[in-house]
This record gives C-alpha cells, structure tokens and sequence, in this order.
C-alpha cells in the first residue's frame, strides 16, 4: 500500500481493504466547502489507485453525517462567475463517485441534509442510524438543490423528492427505508457493527466483478431499453470471461469458498 495522505477537513484511514472517509468538521455540522469537497475528491482519488481498498465507508465526525453546503459561500465576496466555477467541485465528486469501480458504503451517523442528502444518495448503500433526518431544505432559504439533483432523481422516487424539494420538510430514516431510500436503519449501538458486517462481506467478493457489476449499474439506467440490453450482453460476455468468474464456478463445484484475486 502506498504511503497514505492526509487532509484538511477530512480523515482517511483502512483496515482489512476497507477505506473509512470521515467528514472532519463536526462543530460545523461538517459543512461542503471547496477544502471539504476537494480533500474528498482527492481521497477517493486515492482509494480509487490503491489496489488494497476494495470497500469505502463514508461517514461524518460527531452526530451529524453532513449539514449541506457552507452557505457562507453565498455571502462571500466571490463573483458570480467564481461561485459558478466552485460548483464544479460537486460535479467532480459526484462522477468521481459513479466511476470510482469500488463499492461505496454510507454510514449515516446523523442528520444528511441538503448536499448531504446529495453525498449519502451518491453512495451505493446507506446505514443510517434511526435518529437521523433527511431532507432538502433549500426552498426554505429561496434556493433549489440544483446541484445535487441529478443523483436524487435516480435514489428517491419521483413524486417523493418533488415533496421534499418543494415543502423542504424533514424525513425519517425509517421513511426512507420503507421507500427503498436506504438500506439499514439501526440503532446507535448497531451502526458500526452492521457497518463492518456489510462492508467486510464486500471486501470478500469479487473485486473484478463488483467493478465490471457496478459500472454496468449506473451507465445502463441513462441507456434507452434497446441499448441497455445489447450493452448489457456485451458486459456479461467480459465478467465471465475473468479469472475470479472461473474460480468461482470451479469453487461452487467443489463446494468451497472461492479465492478471487480480483482479475
């Protein structure tokens, strides 16, 4: 593994090929600024080359996972043109996200609002503790959560997110989950187990195929119908062409667990 960095706003840090990020402002509500967003690009940069993570956990330090943007940005004295530059930080993160290859693994340890309802949504599973609250609270302040739009409208269901964008109420985690929003709603005590439990029987399978698997997920639900299943043949064709495809049919065989080797 090679040497591994450090940053501003966020903490990395890996055991047992899984990656733990950590939003690192929690008197702030850990708050989406240009360092925090560009300290987690660039860890998930790293986590991406570094053959060794094969799971990254996102969380946030203290009792909220993430706040939304830092509004002081809008009372900044940036020009217009400079504050529309900035926003390209979240398109980065979020397609740095979809393409990372690795599964991502949400640990909501407490309120996700705003664009921190956008980094929880952008990741592929979400544990969430049962006293945290979700919402898009934009409308309240004149704004829309323009930004984070585009990875909401492929989590939450249609008429659902037209609510929470229009009223910016908050919503329960066991809501969410009974909408299919999240995955796990847990009590505070089980987060972290239920968070190890996921994340290391992913570290456990095919790496290959959970990169060939994923990548097929997000690129085929902007495909029209035709395309998707002809694109769909093509994928299937590569994964089970891989060596991790052959150990494991032969392990199924010999009624044994597999070795995969991630090729």
């Amino acid at each position: 593994m090679t040497e591994k960095p450090t940053f501003e706003q966020v903490l990395l840090s890996v055991e047992k090929h899984v990656a733990t990020l950590t939003l690192n402002r929690p008197e702030q509500r850990n708050p989406l600024s240009a360092i925090m967003l560009r300290d987690l690009a660039a860890a998930f940069r790293w986590c991406r080359a570094e053959e060794d993570v094969r799971v990254v956990v996102l969380t946030g330090a203290g009792r909220v996972f993430c706040a939304g943007a830092d509004l002081t940005s809008f009372d900044s004295e940036m020009s217009a043109l400079e504050r529309y530059r900035s926003r390209d930080l979240f398109v980065e993160l979020f397609i740095l996200m979809a393409e990372l290859g690795k599964p991502i693994v949400g640990r909501i340890n407490g309120h996700a609002l705003a664009g921190g309802l956008g980094l929880a949504c952008a990741c592929d599973l979400l544990v969430a503790v049962d006293t945290a609250t979700f919402g898009t609270p934009e409308i309240n302040v004149g704004i829309w959560p323009m930004m984070i739009q585009a990875i909401l409208t492929r989590s939450i269901p249609r008429k659902v997110l037209l609510e929470m964008e229009m009223l910016g109420d908050r919503w329960t985690a066991t809501h969410l989950q009974s909408i299919g929003v999240i995955n796990r709603v847990v009590g505070h005590e089980l987060l972290d187990p239920t968070v190890a439990e996921i994340a290391d029987a992913l570290a456990k399978k095919s790496g290959v195929a959970l990169r060939l698997g994923r990548d097929s997920f997000y690129r085929q639900e902007d495909m029209d119908f035709r395309a998707a299943l002809h694109y769909l043949h093509g994928q299937f064709l590569l994964v089970s062409q891989t060596e991790d495809s052959r150990e494991g049919i032969k392990a199924f065989f010999e009624k044994r667990e597999p070795d995969f080797k991630g090729k």
